[in-house]
């Protein structure tokens, strides 16, 4: 089972979010209140007092910065940074970008690296179902679109860390979002690529709202395969 958490979005959303219950204002979630709720949540989890769960959230613009973050990565022009206690280096979250944090027991022996090239391979599939070709790049984490004679694009990020045998932090899939951050930060720490987002890829608008029940459905897939008795 996987108890999925809508949070808090810029547009309206078919059956609407769960802000209230974690004591939120609507629209995109300010990043340490979504922190907040992420370590509540993961509590719970480790404690038993709920299962395996899934967050999905769009954030207020914010740069968050991994463990392995050198200083020449961060904004140039001195915008603020949250340092947090996930793996990878400094990336950007906000409006229309969608945010993901699986919130789930590993069985043992942890297999984190399986975890994460598990999520990758469940955003190609999204990506995919929107008719856009994607692939892992050796020695990069993430979604890329990949093609002879182009720049590759980073189309989604991924940063994980795992605490008492249950993952934290998670992936953020480029939908419809600014992509103009990236001028001000070498990206997750490559400086020879870019970022995309699957509006930019497919020439249309992509909204989170037109994503989000492909993600669910992934993530759900995701979960259940990593989590069940053929994966221990």
């Amino acid at each position: 089972m996987l108890d999925v958490i809508r949070l808090g979005f810029s547009e309206d959303l078919p059956g609407g979010d769960q802000h209230d219950e974690f004591g939120l204002p609507p629209g995109p979630v300010e990043y340490h209140a979504a922190w907040d709720v992420q370590r509540q949540v993961h509590a719970d989890v480790v404690a038993g007092r709920r299962p395996n769960s899934l967050i999905l959230l769009e954030h207020q613009s914010v740069f968050t910065a991994g463990k392995l973050t050198s200083e020449n990565e961060r904004p140039r022009d001195g915008a603020p940074v949250v340092d947090i206690d996930r793996g990878g280096k400094i990336t950007w979250h906000g409006p229309q970008q969608l945010v993901g944090y699986p919130i789930v027991t590993l069985p043992a022996p942890i297999d984190v690296v399986g975890f994460v090239r598990a999520l990758e391979q469940a955003l190609i599939g999204v990506a995919a179902a929107f008719s856009l070709e994607t692939a892992p790049v050796e020695g990069r984490s993430g979604v890329w679109v990949v093609r002879e004679g182009e720049e590759d694009r980073k189309l989604a990020a991924i940063g994980m860390r795992v605490s008492k045998r249950t993952t934290m932090h998670g992936f953020a899939l480029n939908c419809a979002n600014d992509l103009s951050w990236a001028e001000n930060v070498i990206p997750c720490g490559i400086d020879d690529a870019g970022v995309t987002s699957l509006s930019a890829e497919l020439g249309r608008r992509v909204p989170v709202a037109e994503v989000i029940d492909v993600a669910e459905a992934a993530m759900t897939d995701l979960v259940a395969e990593r989590t069940s008795a053929r994966s221990r």
